[in-house]
């Protein structure tokens, strides 16, 4: 199989969360572990920070992933979901897995891939790790899923431990509280490795102080750590978080033996999209009329992205916006501005919800606007009806955002 053969079989064969939803979540990790075994243990093969939460992981890892890359490390960096090639999940120093090393990962264990009826997420996680052992990477920033208790990538002993925040997502699989999706994301506290938490929640902080005791590992809640301030050429106000949260991991890192200066911290956290290749965080497209996406697509995520486009001055604000069909609507709508003029789309994925009926339920909170059959069609709709001191903001999804970039 050639590269587009090999995704191909990758996405049609192997259940996916982000297309399919439930049915690829997995209950346990023994395929993942069943996996790991299979391809001699790649996980101890290098060392790794593991970064969990509801918002901000994406954004701390690729953080974390320049500062280290700035102080001379060889860094691996996975992520997910990518945004337009799968090989964005997988980079060292920011160059992404050639297409050849995915094609022969896959030709090389596609057997026991079905043998086993692993998830695509699985069989990634394995492509990772594999990779990162076989180019003896300094140190990896694994980004978790989905939760972290049951994640895949789960398997690590890192370093450090990051939890960015805890917030109302994916709740159908982590429960229908912020204790219990605190307690899934704190499952990636390990024995004796010390974990940062960005952002102290007065309903989560018990969670982590006790089950950090348990596992006899410090914990810092960065927000009350670190008072500096830094700069990031990620745009959003809501980075200022996530900085302090990398700031804090890399002093953590730093009484393990790593060595990054005052000048490598803030060049590194100066040049993430340079280093990284980082897209979709407050991403401006164009200027006249202003263009910005961003991958926010839950409670708090919107509430950051929505405090940033208040900041923003236009005449008239245009908003294209997809979801997926398990999207909590209730939970987004009253954060939407009213006066927008909407763009309703259905994203490329089976799991993307109509255009039209998320212009009906949207109508019921006095959101309104037109539907679409398709991002692009909405998005051309919106610069057509733009004037050039307007402001079109596209989001709502990862997938919609994809699609635009």
């Amino acid at each position: 199989m050639n590269y587009q053969d090999t995704l191909n079989w990758m996405f049609s064969q192997l259940p996916m969360y982000q297309k399919q939803g439930s049915s690829a979540f997995k209950k346990d990790l023994s395929n993942t572990i069943l996996l790991a075994k299979h391809l001699g243990s790649p996980e101890k093969g290098f060392k790794s920070i593991h970064v969990a939460g509801t918002n901000g992981k994406g954004s701390t890892s690729h953080m974390l992933a320049s500062v280290l890359q700035e102080a001379g490390y060889k860094v691996g960096l996975y992520t997910s979901p990518h945004l337009k090639d799968f090989r964005e999940r997988i980079k060292i120093n920011g160059k992404e897995i050639s297409k050849a090393n995915v094609v022969q990962f896959i030709h090389a264990n596609k057997a026991f891939f079905e043998n086993n009826q692993l998830s695509f997420f699985e069989m990634t996680v394995g492509m990772a790790f594999d990779y990162f052992s076989k180019e003896a990477v300094d140190i990896a920033v694994i980004e978790v899923g989905m939760g972290g208790r049951l994640d895949s990538t789960n398997i690590v002993t890192p370093e450090v431990s990051v939890i960015t925040n805890i917030g109302l997502d994916h709740m159908q699989f982590l429960g229908d509280t912020l204790e219990a999706i605190a307690f899934e994301k704190a499952g990636i506290i390990k024995p004796n490795i010390p974990v940062v938490i960005g952002e102290t929640q007065s309903a989560t902080a018990p969670i982590f102080m006790e089950l950090a005791k348990q596992n006899n590992s410090e914990i810092y809640f960065a927000d009350q750590e670190v008072s500096e301030s830094y700069k990031t050429d990620l745009m959003g106000s809501y980075q200022s978080k996530n900085i302090k949260t990398v700031v804090q991991a890399i002093k953590e890192l730093g009484k393990r033996g790593y060595s990054v200066s005052e000048e490598q911290l803030i060049n590194g956290l100066g040049q993430v999209v340079d280093h990284t290749g980082l897209k979709g965080r407050w991403q401006v497209i164009s200027q006249s009329p202003k263009v910005v996406c961003d991958t926010g697509h839950n409670r708090e995520g919107l509430i950051h992205v929505m405090d940033q486009l208040s900041n923003e001055d236009y005449k008239t604000l245009h908003i294209v916006f997809g979801v997926v069909n398990d999207k909590d609507l209730d939970s987004i709508a009253d954060l939407l501005p009213k006066t927008a003029k909407y763009y309703f789309c259905k994203p490329d994925i089976p799991r993307g919800l109509e255009g039209d009926k998320l212009q009906t339920d949207f109508g019921a909170y006095g959101l309104y606007g037109s539907a679409y059959r398709s991002v692009y069609e909405a998005y051309k709709s919106a610069i057509e009806m733009a004037d050039l001191d307007d402001f079109i903001f596209v989001g709502g999804s990862t997938f919609v955002v994809a699609e635009i970039i």
